[in-house]
């Protein structure tokens, strides 16, 4: 032991044990991440279509078509409880999750094959795969196409007929979302305002007092002008309908044909036939649709956009209110309060704050910021829209503040420990040169602990993506039909309810009738949470060590 005793002393034993923590976190961290891509990303790769033909227990066989999902072996005994039959010599079976798809024929979207009962597997370069706006992914063989009701003749080139098709639908589509998210919407909203103002215009007559005529009337007049505008939407909502309804598609699966609407049909790829050219192009044009399009079929299809719009901008909403608030508590408990027992009782709330459940937050931010902050503006400014509240039910603006009340008390700590660290012969110094007391705060003080502070806002930030509990109190939903941020004034509009990857991923994972199709997803949202999460505290990384070498020298000193 002698000999080990000056390496002891020396402290080189302590920094390999943290090199050795940091390294082991850094593996764990980037192992997260593995899984999370490597399980969510493979779910966009187009997967070759197989057509099995399986034995039934009665001797009849069937055709299945689908992509294989997984395999696995289970204990004989529990295939035995559940029914089915095997010689007592198996222990072990090999089963096969199927793909099918074709939920409005089966009503299922998975189907577990036994290998044992499958007597021969293809890939045929015809299947096809629809990727629908219901019912799920369909599987099968073009047969022909109908417009109008008329089943045209074959064509040479039938998949390019069905692209060019295909690729009108989809301008279609283009046009009828911007027509109904946007124009429609518009409308609809500003014609919403005008009624509240109507309503509020007879609410505040004196009794027997007559309305304004030339108030009714500006309001009448452009009413009318909405409603005309209106009426063309409508009309041309009507024709986009007629024209995308047009063309049907025949198709067979298991021998089965059925007629789908190309309406409904979002995107359609032969993935037996793909080079990996074009895997990689439609693999990169899946990804794309997931961040950028509105989730369908129960969350458990389509993209994410909004949730990833409403997350980022919560949390940047959050920042904006928690850190004027949570520097000018710590720079008040630090320079100007009197350092007594009230500090530091004051400080030991703070700490013990941060270890409060979030789910406590979110009932706060329920009873007060909801139903007495919002009900109390509902009452001054909104009178004309109750019952139908407006800032009296959860919304952007109270999830913000919710968690902004969160995360105060990080940021307060590393407020008063950026503070802390600075030289009192500065303060001295700039007092004595004629500075007031606020300007050495503002010009000197302040700029040298901004590294501290944006630590705390990097904490903040950190912690306030990835919650969720108090959220679903306080303004998140499954679903939002509008963003919070659009081209009507007041253009953010935080009494709007809002979607967020924490929720979303919560929903599809726990809530999902269908489990096995949105497995993939809770990953892929997961990994792109993270990665959000990341972003946002890398830029304010960037910020800090920037402003840190800025006054480097000055703490030197």
């Amino acid at each position: 032991m002698k000999p080990l005793k000056p390496w002891i002393a020396s402290g080189a034993p302590w920094i390999w044990l943290q090199a050795a923590a940091v390294a082991l976190s850094l593996v764990l961290v980037f192992g997260v991440i593995f899984l999370l891509a490597t399980r969510g990303l493979a779910h966009f790769w187009p997967a070759p279509v197989e057509e099995w033909v399986v034995a039934e227990d009665g001797g009849e066989q069937r055709v299945l078509v689908g992509q294989l999902h997984r395999s696995e072996r289970v204990d004989a005994e529990r295939l035995r409880e559940a029914g089915v039959t095997f010689p007592e010599s198996e222990r072990r079976v090999l089963r096969h999750l199927l793909k099918t798809g074709n939920r409005d024929l089966t009503g299922q979207d998975f189907t577990w094959v036994l290998d044992r009962e499958i007597r021969s597997r293809a890939r045929p370069d015809n299947l096809l795969v629809l990727d629908r706006t219901r019912w799920g992914d369909f599987y099968g063989r073009l047969a022909g196409i109908r417009e109008d009701g008329i089943l045209l003749p074959p064509a040479d080139n039938p998949w390019g007929e069905l692209d060019q098709r295909l690729e009108r639908v989809q301008g279609l589509r283009a046009r009828i979302d911007e027509l109904e998210r946007g124009e429609v919407g518009s409308v609809n909203y500003r014609l919403e305002r005008l009624r509240l103002e109507e309503l509020s215009l007879r609410q505040g007559l004196a009794p027997g007092e007559a309305v304004s005529r030339d108030a009714l009337a500006k309001i009448e007049a452009e009413r009318s002008e909405l409603q005309a505008a209106f009426d063309g939407f409508s009309a041309e909502l009507g024709t986009l309908y007629a024209e995308i309804g047009r063309d049907r598609l025949l198709m067979t699966a298991g021998g089965t044909e059925v007629e789908i609407p190309l309406g409904e049909v979002v995107d359609a790829w032969r993935p037996n036939t793909m080079t990996w050219r074009e895997g990689l192009v439609h693999y990169f044009g899946r990804i794309w649709a997931f961040v950028s399009e509105p989730p369908r079929e129960a969350n458990t299809a389509g993209g994410i956009f909004p949730a990833i719009f409403g997350t980022v901008l919560m949390v940047l909403l959050m920042s904006v209110f928690v850190t004027p608030l949570g520097v000018l508590a710590a720079v008040y408990l630090h320079e100007y309060a009197t350092q007594g027992w009230l500090t530091r009782l004051v400080r030991i709330s703070v700490h013990n704050l941060a270890g409060v459940p979030s789910i406590v937050y979110g009932v706060f931010g329920l009873g007060f910021f909801v139903y007495v902050v919002g009900g109390g503006i509902d009452r001054l400014f909104f009178d004309e829209a109750l019952p139908s509240p407006t800032f009296g039910s959860g919304g952007l603006f109270w999830a913000s503040l919710t968690l902004a009340l969160l995360t105060m008390p990080v940021v307060i700590v590393s407020t008063e420990e950026g503070l802390s660290r600075i030289p009192r012969a500065l303060r001295e110094g700039s007092l004595a040169l004629g500075a007031t007391r606020w300007e050495t705060l503002w010009r000197t003080i302040l700029p040298m602990a901004s590294p501290g502070i944006l630590t705390g806002v990097i904490l903040a930030v950190a912690r306030a993506a990835g919650e969720v509990a108090p959220l679903m109190l306080v303004g998140v939903v499954k679903m939002a039909p509008a963003l919070p941020l659009d081209g009507d004034f007041p253009f953010l509009h935080l009494d709007r309810k809002f979607m967020h990857l924490g929720f979303h991923i919560y929903d599809v994972g726990f809530q999902s009738p269908n489990v096995e199709a949105a497995r993939p997803l809770v990953y892929a949202t997961a990994l792109l949470l993270v990665l959000i999460t990341l972003l946002l505290n890398l830029a304010a990384i960037g910020m800090r060590n920037r402003l840190r070498e800025r006054y480097r020298s000055l703490e030197a000193q």
